[in-house]
């Protein structure tokens, strides 16, 4: 069987970069959907809340960049264009959100959509072999599940 660059399966680094895929178009509208929260929050938590927006989409813009440059490291495509998120992502764009409470349940919701692909990714790379792929997403699910916690915690 034809193997890639980094000497993994095509076949399988395909079916791979397709799920990581789809989770770059769900970290993109969870980026932009974190913008949006950090330019539109009020009230008094605003202070808080814009901070704490703008850290996890600049951790989010890390994590896209690493995601799209592993999908190109298996030799395939990543998407790049926002017709192509919002068809591939599991997360929704938050329109017109003003309440800053509901702010913070979708930013811990859209984390939790991502932990779910993140989790389905993990295990696909693993039974491929692909330590690579299995190591990024461990650091992932580990981050993404203490922001979640704090996030839930905040809201109770």
């Amino acid at each position: 069987m034809s193997t890639n660059d980094i000497g993994l399966k095509i076949k399988d680094s395909k079916v791979l970069a397709a799920k990581l895929n789809s989770l770059l178009a769900s970290y993109q509208i969870y980026y932009q959907n974190l913008r949006n929260f950090h330019w539109n929050v009020t009230g008094p938590n605003f202070f808080e809340l814009h901070a704490k927006f703008e850290e996890l989409y600049n951790a989010a813009a890390l994590n896209i960049d690493e995601t799209a440059e592993r999908i190109l490291t298996l030799g395939q495509r990543p998407l790049s264009s926002y017709e192509e998120y919002i068809a591939n992502s599991s997360i929704s764009e938050a329109k017109m959100v003003d309440d800053a409470k509901k702010m913070v349940e979708i930013t811990r919701d859209n984390l939790n959509a991502l932990l779910d692909l993140e989790r389905e990714t993990l295990e696909l790379a693993g039974d491929q072999g692909d330590e690579g792929t299995d190591a990024l997403m461990s650091e992932y699910i580990t981050a993404k599940e203490k922001v979640v916690w704090m996030l839930s915690a905040y809201l109770k």
